[in-house]
Formats: structure tokens, C-alpha cells, sequence
């Protein structure tokens, strides 16, 4: 059984339900809007954001409408904020497909996020769902504070680890936090618990986002290189900060003028990955993000062992040793 299948399993007959109901959301008579709405829907990902709150609910007493309510909200909030974010950075490609503004351009695919976004907001508010509308509120504050602060320091490449850490708390995981929280919240009103899952699902959060960030520096794909898009794309992540605070200020000064200007180089962009590799980028990133999900799982082995324990448990080591 894959990996996955085997997470999904004490939740199956709930994602299952989950699949229509999410569907029924994004429905509309405007015959454009559905295209790309049935465009969206059938290149979905992993869901794993929805998986977490089912196991979250499921840990925390058992399932709810409540429960499909939070992860169709969610999974909207999510899809949005993917289809803005290709806007943003100019991305024509996700999973292996065109994106939605790669095929109907800018306009039409900042309007469909926002169309889907909206649709998340009706859905809480018919639900009379208002905790987790403050929840999911907070959220989209954290994410777009998050996304701002990341093409602020773009600009002037002097970010530290310390601003590195709060980007990723924000614009990465955050959302998987508050997964973590609606699915406590569906089912209990215990503030603790609820503060607790979110807690936990933030440090799931920064280990997985970090755990993108290596991928960035390893061999993969058919070619079987490292792409080097957050370099190209003037992000500073992890590995080329903690090396960066190591070196000289030659080298410092040589590496930023390298992501500054050269950016575009493929050579040079093969130079600076180079750099963090062989002077130990990878292996501090992967120490940190073991430190977080070894956080994680230190909180989930305060719950009693059920199955739905071991499922969030393997789904935390999922999120930190996928190979994609």
C-alpha cells in the first residue's frame, strides 16, 4: 500500500464524502468560470491540507459537518492562494501542467481566485461557521504579510534566519496550522486542544516548507539536476542563508551579487548552488527541519494511541521525507 493510501486510511470513507462536497462549492452557471473551475478540479494535488483536518477532527472526539465545512474551506483557500501566487511570480507551469494564467491569462485567473475565495467565505457564513471564519481570517492576514515580506527582502536580499523563520511561519504554515485548529474546532470547543493542534500543525508547517527549500539544491526530474528556482527567483532560503552567515565577507558579498544580478545565468546559478552544498547548506536545513518535526510529534505523543494517531504521525514523516 502507498504511503499515502495507508495515511488516508481511518479518514477514507470521509474523504470519500469530502470529493462531491468540495466539488459543490466552486459550482457555477457562468460557462467560463466553470471551465476553469472543472480545469482546477481536475489537476487537484495530494489534499493533504484536507487530511489533516479530518485527522485533526478525528483525534479530537470524531467528524462533523463542521469538519467538511473547515476543509472545503480550506482546500478553497488553499487553491486560491496557489493560483495567485503563479500570478504573482509569473509561474506558467504547476504539477506538471499549465497553470490557470498560462492558459486564460492574468485577468481571468485573478478572478477565479478571488471567485474561489469568495466561495469559501459564503460557505462559513451559511454554515453560521464564525470561529472558523476568524480562524481562516487570521490566516489570509498571515499569508499575505508573509508573501509581502518574502518579495520585500527579494529586493534587498538581507534576510536573516530570523526573518526566514517568520516568512515561513506566515506564508507556509500558517495554513497547515489552521487545518490543524478547524479540525479540533469542528468537534470540540476546548480552547487548549484547539491552541494545541494549531501548535502542532505550525511546526508540521515550517518542516515541510523547509523541507521544500532543500529540494530546491537536489538532483531531480529527468534531467536529474537541481532546478534553482528560488535562486532565480531571488528567494533566500535556509541553506543559502545559514551558509552565507558562515563565510567570509567576500564570499558573502560575491554570492549576493551572484543572486542579485546573475540570477538568470544558469552557470551562476550552478555556482551558488554548488556553494551551499559543499559547505553544508543541506545538512543544517535538514537538522532544522528535523528539530520541527520532532516538535510535532513530541505534542502528538501527548494523545492517546489510536489509529488516527499513527496515521498523523506518518503523515508528519510524509511531509518531511517525500521525495517530490
Amino acid at each position: 500500500m502507498a504511503p499515502l493510501d495507508r495515511i488516508k486510511a481511518p479518514i477514507k470513507d470521509e474523504l470519500d464524502a469530502f470529493e462531491p462536497h468540495f466539488r459543490s462549492t466552486v459550482k457555477t452557471d457562468v460557462p467560463l468560470l466553470a471551465t476553469v473551475m472543472n480545469y482546477i478540479l481536475r489537476r487537484k494535488g495530494k489534499q493533504m491540507r484536507p487530511m489533516f483536518v479530518f485527522l485533526s477532527a478525528k483525534l479530537n472526539g470524531g467528524i462533523t459537518e463542521e469538519t467538511y465545512v473547515g476543509a472545503s474551506f480550506i482546500e478553497l483557500l488553499h487553491t486560491a492562494t496557489l493560483i495567485h501566487d503563479d500570478v504573482v511570480d509569473e509561474t506558467y507551469e504547476r504539477r506538471g501542467t499549465f497553470s490557470v494564467n498560462a492558459l486564460w491569462k492574468n485577468k481571468i485567473a485573478v478572478l477565479a481566485g478571488d471567485y474561489i475565495l469568495a466561495r469559501g467565505l459564503l460557505l462559513a457564513v451559511k454554515h453560521k461557521a464564525y470561529q472558523l471564519l476568524e480562524l481562516m481570517s487570521q490566516t489570509v492576514e498571515d499569508m499575505s504579510k508573509g508573501e509581502i515580506l518574502q518579495i520585500q527582502k527579494a529586493r534587498k536580499l538581507d534576510i536573516t534566519e530570523e526573518t526566514y523563520f517568520e516568512i515561513i511561519r506566515k506564508k507556509t504554515a500558517s495554513l497547515i496550522a489552521t487545518s490543524m485548529a478547524i479540525g479540533a474546532a469542528s468537534t470540540t470547543k476546548d480552547e487548549a486542544t484547539i491552541s494545541k493542534m494549531y501548535q502542532l500543525g505550525e511546526h508540521i508547517g515550517i518542516a515541510f516548507q523547509i523541507r521544500d527549500d532543500i529540494f530546491d539544491y537536489q538532483s531531480k526530474g529527468l534531467i536529474g539536476k537541481p532546478t534553482g528556482n528560488d535562486i532565480k527567483e531571488r528567494k533566500m532560503t535556509l541553506p543559502l542563508i545559514h551558509v552565507l552567515n558562515q563565510s567570509s565577507k567576500a564570499d558573502k558579498k560575491h554570492y549576493i551579487h551572484l543572486v542579485r544580478k546573475k540570477n538568470k545565468n544558469k552557470a551562476k546559478v550552478k555556482e551558488v548552488i554548488d556553494f551551499v552544498i559543499s559547505n553544508g547548506g543541506l545538512e543544517y536545513a535538514t537538522s532544522q527541519m528535523n528539530e520541527y518535526r520532532d516538535k510535532a510529534l513530541s505534542i502528538l505523543d501527548e494523545f492517546p494511541e489510536t489509529e488516527t494517531r499513527e496515521s498523523l504521525r506518518e503523515l508528519i514523516l510524509y511531509a518531511t521525507e517525500r521525495k517530490h
